[in-house]
């Protein structure tokens, strides 16, 4: 086992641990994976494990903010029928927009956000848009 590098004693242990996220004064508690000190308590994160919280605090942060959030992105994405690809040639952003999007990793701007609302709720409106962008 690989010993911990803020207390130099304490061995490393894979698991997930409890971790509260404040913003807004609002806090959400998730289970963060990673490698745990047990004498210290102190968590070293590898990139798959960031990769996999990411998303949750996103949407928490877009609930918050009154935004879209990668989950609901996504859902109004796939309930148009659209790959990523074409959905950020259609509605802006390049081709990997929705990628970034749908993973937290990018904010869609706001004009990006109110479409994807407008055609959640008026999906039939995706035929007025041009053919090379509404396939």
């Amino acid at each position: 086992m690989e010993q911990c590098l803020a207390c130099g004693g304490g061995p490393l242990k894979r698991s997930a641990k409890p971790v509260s996220f404040s913003y807004k004064g609002q806090v959400l508690t998730y289970q963060q994976p990673g490698e745990w000190c047990g004498v210290c308590g102190e968590g070293f994160l590898r990139k798959s494990d960031k990769e996999a919280t990411d998303p949750v605090l996103a949407d928490f942060q877009a609930r918050l903010d009154n935004r879209l959030s990668p989950t609901e992105i996504r859902r109004i994405r796939k309930k148009l029928g659209l790959t990523q690809k074409q959905a950020g040639e259609m509605i802006g952003g390049g081709s990997l927009a929705f990628r970034r999007y749908e993973t937290g990793k990018a904010v869609p701007p706001t004009g990006t956000e109110n479409f994807l609302r407008v055609l959640d709720r008026h999906p039939d409106l995706r035929a007025e848009l041009p053919k090379e962008v509404a396939a």
